[in-house]
């Protein structure tokens, strides 16, 4: 071939090379596949529920009292302290009776004057009346004596009403413990006025003891009056088996938990105040059969709570919502949304989308010894070879 004939061939092959090279340029560029991911899956299945519901708990007497004065007046003496063990009859505290004394010594001399006269209207009538049978004095006189005489013992009588209610008065500026028992409250001190009725002490008597704790409100109606409750102290010892006394009728305002009161024997009760733990009977599923998944599985989609599945045969997950009911230890219990067998995801769940292909994450196994080499049987499990030479 000549070169005057060759030159126009190449100049084609140059054209068409330029031309591709052009069109390769324009495309577009493949799209990036998304990674495939490795994460940890496990089966659901069934278990037995381990964990029972607790509630923290409180030991409190059965009957406590606050005791104050029946009068107003200024405190003079405390002798009670907090967590004193006090009796029946003990003195607790002390007003200034200095004015009740006065107001006692005025209502005396009241009673001694109404005596008095009382007695003078007496003599008096004791007179007109022998002067009536002797017709020295008309019928209406001797009606005015015995109207004067029943006045002054009206008087006399309220005169006695009154030194009584004076002399209680000066006694109840002594206040005295009703029956025995603990202090568990101060509230006043020396050179405090008070009013009538105003607490200055608390005192739980002794006996009885309660367990204190509150449940809320969907599960106020299991636990009824009689049911049995186990107590353990917060530092351990032995357990107590109590029933229930009462459960509140309504709410709390403002924790809206209903109130339980436990009782328990006083002999071997733990301290007054002492925090302890209730497992009422009634709210106990141990044992009963539920969907638990770890809490790593779990995540937040909209309004509720979804995990993801993983589709085997395509190795892709999808969303699945769940309903999840209450906690048993750090697993989550689930109560519709999944059914037995189904593979979900456990970790990785937050770099996740529908759709996306997955792989299932393998552990490594422990470095093989030196002239071995290991024969992959089945995923997940290695069986090691000895090597030839």
């Amino acid at each position: 071939m000549t070169a005057s004939s060759a030159s126009p061939i190449a100049r084609r092959a140059g054209l068409l090379l330029v031309a591709a090279l052009a069109l390769a340029g324009c495309s577009r560029p493949q799209p990036v596949e998304e990674p495939v991911r490795a994460v940890k899956v496990m089966a659901v299945g069934t278990s037995a529920y381990d964990t029972e519901p607790e509630f923290s708990a409180e030991v409190r007497a059965r009957v406590e009292s606050r005791l104050g004065f029946r009068v107003a007046g200024k405190i003079t003496r405390r002798q009670a302290e907090l967590g004193q063990q006090v009796k029946a009859g003990q003195v607790l505290a002390q007003l200034d009776p200095q004015d009740y004394r006065l107001a006692a010594e005025a209502a005396r001399a009241q009673h001694a004057a109404a005596l008095t006269n009382r007695d003078l209207a007496q003599a008096d009538l004791k007179r007109y009346r022998g002067l009536r049978e002797q017709n020295f004095i008309s019928a209406a006189e001797l009606e005015r004596r015995e109207s004067t005489y029943k006045a002054a013992q009206a008087q006399l009588e309220q005169a006695q009403a009154q030194m009584a209610s004076q002399g209680n008065q000066a006694q109840y500026t002594t206040l005295v413990a009703d029956v025995p028992g603990i202090i568990t409250a101060i509230e006043a001190e020396p050179g405090q006025v008070v009013t009538a009725g105003a607490p200055v002490v608390r005192i739980a008597q002794d006996g009885a003891r309660d367990v204190v704790f509150s449940v809320p409100e969907d599960r106020a109606a299991l636990v009824t009056p009689g049911s049995a409750v186990a107590v353990r102290g917060w530092s351990g010892g032995q357990e107590l088996q109590g029933k229930v006394r009462e459960v509140a009728a309504s709410a709390d305002a403002v924790t809206r938990t209903y109130t339980v009161k436990v009782a328990i024997d006083a002999a071997t009760a733990p301290a007054l105040g002492a925090t302890v733990y209730a497992r009422p009977q009634a709210l106990s599923r141990s044992g009963t059969p539920v969907l638990k998944l770890p809490t790593s599985a779990l995540r937040q989609e909209g309004k509720g709570s979804a995990v993801w599945v993983l589709d085997k045969p395509s190795m892709t997950v999808r969303s699945q919502p769940v309903k999840v009911t209450t906690a048993d230890g750090n697993e989550a219990v689930i109560g519709s949304g999944l059914a037995p067998g189904t593979l979900v995801v456990v970790a990785g769940v937050h770099v996740l989308s529908p759709g996306q292909k997955v792989s299932i994450y393998r552990e490594k196994t422990a470095e093989p010894a030196a002239g071995t080499q290991e024969a992959v049987n089945a995923p997940g499990h290695v069986t090691p070879v000895s090597s030839t030479r």
